[in-house]
């Protein structure tokens, strides 16, 4: 058993779930998928470093970890229901045992980033999420480069309108990081990037 497999059989096994391993497998076989570049288990472990970091200030931090965890376990490039599904999967995986299950699929239901949170454990689920737009210019590069290689169905014209979009609704909010510990390590580089991406300054 590899590292990534034991401490999610040990996260699930702590929290009331059953069959630990049989859902890691499945689990990890959905982030293998051949259409995923960017929505894999190193987007989870790199959700689990920023978790790690603020696990002091975050309330429920093994809730918190279970949403990152399950937050992209269903991943159709394109589709509109995702996080939907992947709350599903969770809940169908927890078979009732899980206690907070409910609140934990609220949380993968806020990784839409379409509204911020009321509790803060979800706060900090979106604002891991996104953690990875206040990362040197380099690793911004890169993964937009891997989420780009997810939508082969859309020209480079659709995909940049799309983009433009997304990131363009984040870079209009009062604050990109809703939770105190990520606002201040994260929002004066994520508005950065995604302010050169945009082309509203010279890229640095």
């Amino acid at each position: 058993m590899n590292r990534t497999q034991a401490r999610f059989v040990a996260l699930w096994s702590r929290s009331g779930g059953a069959h630990a391993e049989d859902a890691y497998a499945g689990l990890a076989q959905c982030y293998a998928e051949p259409a995923r570049h960017y929505h894999t288990l190193r987007h989870v472990r790199r959700c689990l470093r920023d978790l790690d970091l603020a696990r002091a200030a975050i309330p429920d931090p093994d809730a918190v970890e279970l949403a990152l965890w399950c937050h992209d376990v269903i991943f159709v490039p394109g589709a509109r229901n995702n996080e939907r599904r992947s709350a599903e999967w969770f809940r169908h995986r927890a078979e009732g045992r899980i206690a907070e299950s409910h609140r934990i699929c609220a949380m993968i239901l806020a990784t839409t980033h379409k509204d911020v949170p009321a509790g803060l454990d979800g706060q900090f689920v979106c604002d891991i999420d996104l953690a990875v737009l206040g990362a040197r210019r380099s690793r911004f590069r890169g993964d937009g480069a891997l989420l780009r290689a997810e939508r082969p169905d859309l020209d480079d014209c659709a995909y940049d309108r799309q983009e433009r979009a997304i990131l363009g609704r984040l870079l209009a909010r009062q604050r990109i990081y809703q939770t105190e510990f990520f606002h201040a390590r994260c929002e004066a580089r994520a508005r950065s990037n995604l302010t050169w991406r945009l082309g509203l300054s010279r890229p640095v």
